[in-house]
């Protein structure tokens, strides 16, 4: 859905992007994520055909983004981290402005401005001015003019600022919903946590280049899991003990007091294993599955590139 390719971005004396190149798949909820200054902003802003790159290529939905930018602005939503309202519109006259600006019929815009709304928990507030809304009201009605038209393609720069918790959950699950519409969004963030709720991968930028692209939700080889196994005391050989069990795949060992294994099949199963494993005389005093989070994920990359 998304192919970027050798992006280069320049600023005086500074280059922002420095021959960017990454493929996002349709459908995905990607982690734009990266230091302040990395460059994320910038980015973003070249994939909406807000900014011109000295060189490099951009293609969304098959669209040459630089070639055909108001063409591109058919598929893709884009709100900014610092975005305007019309103070003097009511959020109805904003979200339908919008809606026509981009190109959905004048019989079609009403039923248009009750999906969003109502998906944003705005509905109640449509003939209230945008000028009196709180902080966090204004996002939820900015975010739905990116949205206003089903884009194919969402780009999301801190699009939980200035958001209540509860206000944060909600987005998570508007991200969720749009996503199982067919949409593919990509979310620069700060705040790890948030963007664990929804993302399916982390984009890392960091200088103006992409140290690491990594899936972080996979369905993939049949439910495999991978465990931490921990003996209360060593035991000799321990990884050859190990190998020589067939429903489990040794990653690595720690001596011969602690492995990391790799496990197929559902609960039981793993309940079988563990029977296994104590019926070798192992003295188990840990056998947990490993749990990455996207925090874990990213300070891990930011280490091995340090």
């Amino acid at each position: 859905m998304i192919n970027v390719e050798q992006l280069i971005f320049e600023y005086p004396n500074l280059r922002a992007l420095d021959e960017v190149s990454f493929h996002i798949p349709q459908g995905s909820i990607t982690a734009l994520v990266g230091p302040n200054g990395a460059g994320k902003s910038t980015l973003l802003r070249c994939m909406a055909a807000l900014d011109q790159p000295m060189s490099g290529n951009i293609r969304i939905n098959d669209i040459d983004v630089l070639e055909h930018p108001r063409e591109c602005h058919r598929v893709i939503g884009y709100l900014s981290d610092f975005f305007g309202l019309y103070d003097r519109l009511t959020v109805r006259q904003c979200l339908h402005y919008v809606a026509r600006a981009q190109g959905i019929a004048e019989d079609d815009c009403a039923a248009a401005i009750d999906k969003v709304s109502s998906g944003l928990y705005i509905n109640d507030r449509l003939d209230v001015l945008a000028g009196t809304l709180s902080r966090g009201l204004r996002q939820r009605v900015a975010i739905g003019q990116a949205i206003i038209h089903s884009p194919r393609v969402v780009l999301l720069d801190e699009p939980a600022s200035g958001l209540d918790p509860e206000a944060r959950h909600e987005l998570a699950e508007l991200f969720l919903n749009l996503q199982k519409q067919g949409m593919t969004l990509l979310v620069s963030s700060h705040i790890l946590a948030e963007l664990e709720a929804y993302s399916t991968d982390m984009l890392v930028l960091r200088e103006g280049k992409i140290i690491e692209q990594v899936a972080i939700k996979t369905t993939t080889h049949a439910h495999t899991q991978d465990f931490k196994l921990t003996l209360a005391t060593p035991v000799d050989n321990l990884a050859a003990v190990l190998q020589a069990i067939d429903t489990l795949t040794v990653l690595k060992t720690e001596g011969n007091q602690a492995a990391w294994l790799q496990i197929q099949g559902d609960s039981v199963q793993h309940h079988q294993l563990l029977t296994t494993l104590l019926s070798h005389n192992l003295p188990v005093c840990e056998f947990a599955k490993i749990t990455s989070n996207l925090q874990d994920a990213y300070l891990d990359t930011i280490r091995h590139r340090a």
